[in-house]
């Protein structure tokens, strides 16, 4: 009810809490909202610019992605203002990619290319250090000799980024993590899908590991938004992101992103992070004495006499001039003022006092 004795209706409660909600983040500090994403596309060839159009029509502005099947080790722009970074040795097989919207890579500050199943980018958006790990594992069939040195690079990347920093790994893991959570409630939430496997036990793994957690699994969504590929009949989710623990928190949704044909058989996952940046603390302005004051001769008139008092009545100098230095100085101050940086204060030449 408001002031008039009239009941307020659904859209002024709303209004007025948005402005408490706006003043609540004020208080709080920036954030910058971020969609972030994965994506195995099977192969990159003829796809730049139908990949670039789908992340500029669902708003993402990261995007891992795998099974890109390009030899090489460059950045390239693949239209609609997108940028890629890829990697791979064979034109057949493997290879990843990391797309950022053009407006994220002036803050890459280093670019590692791992192999063509592991790389990572480290951007500085606004103070905060973000890195973006992207990641195709071996299939079922692969040579264990072959998983165990994925296994090994991907911890390899983790375990050199600094504690204090974010960081997302992008991976098709070809591994199902299931659905629950029973054993395992510090690292995943109870929406996975079907049964556990061994390649999603080496997910949780590591996970526990390097105390991660897999993100997908903390959004309740249907079916049809868990499910990360799809292949005749079969469906299985074998796409995830994951973050530190600690970083949960700023991760508002997860879900799969239907109706897309980029990719024949994998769905893009997208999650929204929001990084909380720390307001910098002002540093201490130092107060500087007015001496542009003693251009008025009355100014200089009391200066002169508050310094000879100061200086005991004595005409000449004293020999000591640190301590001499000190008594104009702190004279200067009594008798003229310091800056306040309000406007008008200005620094000016100082006038000579003898």
């Amino acid at each position: 009810m408001d002031a008039g004795g009239n009941w307020a209706t659904v859209g002024q409660r709303s209004r007025g809490g948005r402005r408490v909600h706006k003043q609540r983040e004020k208080r709080k500090g920036k954030s910058v909202g971020l969609r972030i994403g994965t994506l195995n596309v099977g192969t990159m060839t003829g796809k730049g610019r139908e990949l670039a159009d789908m992340m500029e029509r669902r708003k993402v502005d990261i995007l891992c992605v795998q099974e890109t099947r390009w030899k090489g080790s460059k950045a390239r722009s693949i239209g609609a203002g997108f940028k890629l970074f890829y990697y791979g040795v064979d034109s057949k097989r493997n290879g990843v990619d990391v797309v950022l919207k053009e407006e994220f890579v002036r803050n890459v500050l280093e670019v590692k290319r791992v192999s063509d199943k592991v790389m990572s980018l480290k951007l500085e958006i606004e103070g905060v250090m973000l890195n973006v790990v992207s990641g195709y594992a071996p299939q079922i069939g692969c040579e264990l000799e072959e998983k165990e040195r994925f296994w090994s690079e991907l911890d390899e990347v983790k375990e050199s980024i600094p504690m204090g920093e974010r960081v997302v790994i992008e991976v098709d893991f070809n591994g199902h993590v299931g659905e629950g959570n029973t054993g395992d409630e510090e690292v995943m939430g109870k929406f996975g899908f079907k049964e556990r496997n061994l390649e999603g036990q080496m997910v949780v793994d590591f996970a526990k590991r390097m105390d991660m957690a897999v993100v997908n699994t903390y959004f309740q969504k249907r079916e049809e938004h868990r499910v990360t590929y799809k292949s005749g009949g079969r469906r299985t989710q074998v796409d995830y992101i994951l973050c530190r623990r600690g970083n949960l928190k700023e991760i508002s949704d997860c879900k799969v992103v239907v109706g897309e044909s980029v990719a024949r058989q994998h769905r893009m996952v997208v999650c929204r992070m929001t990084l909380m940046v720390c307001k910098t603390k002002r540093s201490k302005i130092e107060k500087k004495t007015k001496w542009w004051k003693l251009k008025k001769e009355e100014c200089c008139e009391e200066f002169r006499q508050k310094l000879r008092q100061a200086l005991g009545g004595q005409v000449v100098l004293p020999d000591d001039w640190e301590t001499t230095a000190e008594v104009i100085r702190e004279t200067g101050r009594k008798v003229l003022g310091v800056t306040t940086h309000a406007r008008g204060d200005r620094e000016r030449e100082p006038s000579p006092v003898f």
